[in-house]
């Protein structure tokens, strides 16, 4: 073998044993951890040709690190266990009681009274009535919750961590903190470039003292050329739609999105095979109507949009205005709108872009709300001229538009009435819809459109935690579940505009002020 070759063979060797052994460690006992990496030394010697004193000197290197593993173990585990035994908790543990609060459960939808929640590092260990509690050790952080009200952290459904920030030369790590600072304690991404997300993903992970925990997504998954080019992936043919998702898989994305000019074929096969891969399937929909998405499987529908423009009879479109007069009763939506029933197909109505952004972006009252001095300027400087290079607002006069946004408000309801899994997302950071602080608006439309507040708080957690596959950790203030919580000193269920008076975020355990995490976005 060329000396060369016999290099490029030895490297791949030590990539496949690091690979091989950082992934084993986080899933075997000790004992299986060293037979598995004895095994590998022989494994790889099967596709590189290795001489017997290389094999013994490569397992008797690994058998001496293993030998000091476990002693460190073995000494990790003498210290862990004196610290359980003296005191009750290990004594790196960091542990944080709210005291006597009311507490939100998306489960029942009930406001319950008198708990005190116990947080341990990043999980809640305890969630008791007010006499139940017993002992807290000394060092306890406890946070006096008379009067106030404990809620999940909020997830939203729909953002984009890369698209328009980029036009706009803003980077995502800079408005996470906004999303923190309004409760909003993860995110789900619904289209980015995957490697720029993964790497916001990254940053998210190590500073979850200012970040919202990061939920990523293949990109637009769209024809050719994509709508979105900065974000858009063109897939036409379903014969490449495996060897995509195998690569995308790679990328761990919890989310595939489909995309307006997907056709049928491939959609389908988008979604047939990302089932196989136990992903989930959304789509913002165009050429693929409602009813054939629904029909092969799709997982959810972004936007009021991906309904709406499926259930207008094609005789009432020579009407003017007809968008905003469309008759909600029509055939063509109650079987589309029973059909998403039945099947509990998510829908993420999205309000917040159409007002704010598609239909009455130039309203004084959306235009100049409070929330979007909130964004580094160099976004809000450029909002405005995305909204002209967009073509917004869109749909004519403004009393037209006015009637069209209540349509879809009508809709909105009529879905929730029927038994339609609601989802809460917003699409920031487009257009006056400012990451974070949009989810508040967003629960406030959805309140309109005919959802009590505790529906819509259940779908901005629990259904959010679902849709991401992550209701065994997130969603709910539950034994078990990670410490994200947020402290209001208002009721939500009386007014869901207390939402935004939060006294504190617990993001994991750790404790944020929304002041702080303000101060961390750039003003410019």
């Amino acid at each position: 073998m060329p000396k060369y070759a016999a290099e490029l063979v030895g490297l791949k060797a030590q990539c496949v044993r690091t690979h091989k052994f950082r992934q084993a460690k986080t899933e075997m006992n000790f004992r299986d951890l060293i037979s598995f990496t004895l095994r590998t030394e022989l494994e790889i010697d099967s596709t590189a040709a290795r001489s017997p004193t290389a094999i013994f000197r490569s397992v008797l290197t690994s058998s001496l690190m293993f030998a000091w593993i476990a002693v460190k173990w073995l000494v990790l585990l003498t210290i862990g266990l004196w610290g359980t035994l003296s005191n009750g908790f290990a004594s790196e543990d960091s542990l944080v009681a709210i005291e006597r609060c009311s507490l939100f459960d998306p489960e029942t939808g009930q406001m319950l009274l008198e708990r005190t929640i116990v947080v341990r590092n990043d999980r809640i260990v305890s969630v008791t009535g007010a006499d139940e509690v017993g002992n807290i050790p000394e060092d306890t952080i406890r946070i006096d919750g008379r009067g106030k009200f404990a809620m999940p952290g909020l997830i939203d459904a729909h953002v984009h961590l890369v698209h328009v920030l980029d036009f706009a030369h803003v980077t995502g790590d800079e408005v996470l903190p906004l999303y923190l600072a309004a409760g909003v304690t993860s995110i789900r991404s619904t289209g980015d470039e995957v490697v720029a997300a993964t790497l916001i993903a990254r940053f998210a992970f190590a500073h979850p003292e200012w970040c919202p925990r990061v939920f990523t997504c293949s990109p637009l998954l769209d024809a050719d050329p994509p709508i979105h080019r900065d974000v858009g992936h063109a897939i036409t043919d379903p014969a490449k739609v495996s060897a995509l998702l195998d690569d995308l898989s790679l990328w761990n994305i919890k989310t595939v999105k489909i995309y307006a000019g997907t056709a049928r074929p491939v959609g389908r096969t988008i979604i047939e095979e990302a089932h196989r891969r136990g992903l989930f399937v959304t789509a913002h929909l165009g050429s693929y109507s409602a009813q054939d998405a629904v029909a092969d499987g799709i997982d959810g529908l972004e936007h009021i949009w991906s309904v709406f423009n499926y259930v207008i009879p094609p005789e009432v479109t020579r009407e003017p205005g007809y968008r905003g007069r469309l008759d909600l009763s029509n055939p063509l939506c109650e079987t589309l709108v029973a059909e998403l029933a039945k099947r509990k197909i998510y829908v993420d109505p999205t309000l917040a872009v159409f007002r704010n952004m598609i239909l009455l972006p130039d309203v004084a009252a959306i235009r100049d709300h409070p929330d979007n001095i909130l964004v580094p300027g160099r976004l809000r400087e450029f909002w405005p001229i995305y909204l002209r290079r967009t073509g917004c607002p869109q749909g004519g006069p403004l009393e037209d538009r006015q009637r069209e946004f209540a349509k879809y408000q009508e809709l909105t309801g009529k879905l929730y009435r029927a038994g339609v899994p609601l989802l809460v997302g917003t699409d920031s950071p487009e257009p006056q819809v400012t990451p974070g602080f949009a989810m508040h608006q967003e629960l406030e439309m959805l309140v309109e459109s005919g959802v009590p507040p505790a529906d819509a708080l259940r779908a901005a957690t629990l259904n959010n935690a679902t849709a991401l596959g992550e209701n065994e950790r997130l969603g709910s203030v539950s034994v078990g579940k990670l410490g994200d919580i947020v402290l209001l000193s208002a009721n939500p269920l009386d007014d869901i505009r207390n939402t935004r008076q939060i006294e504190l975020v617990m993001r994991g355990g750790k404790i944020c002020r929304p002041s702080d995490l303000l101060a961390r976005v750039p003003k410019h």
